[in-house]
């Protein structure tokens, strides 16, 4: 299961940046992936719909610890510890 959350949230992240999922590396930051705002938005609605999740994320507040977008790592491993917690 692992694995697939972190190829499914690569392939989100990857289309929000117009790129191949494979040149999304795990310790790459969203800046340097070249997604905005706006596509970091559009990422969390496509992950809650992928996961099933509800994504504690504030647009407004984007540097905030309730869901860390440090890294795609840290993104995935806060997608699954919601889906954990859902469980």
């Amino acid at each position: 299961m692992v694995d697939s959350v972190a190829h499914k949230v690569k392939a989100i992240i990857a289309e929000q940046a117009m790129l191949d999922p494979r040149d999304v590396a795990l310790d790459a930051t969203l800046e340097s992936l070249g997604v905005d705002s706006l596509g970091l938005v559009e990422a969390v609605f496509a992950i809650e719909e992928t996961f099933d999740v509800h994504v504690p994320f504030n647009a407004n507040d984007p540097e905030s610890k309730a869901f860390d977008i440090s890294s795609v790592e840290s993104i995935v491993k806060a997608v699954e510890a919601l889906i954990a917690e859902a469980k």
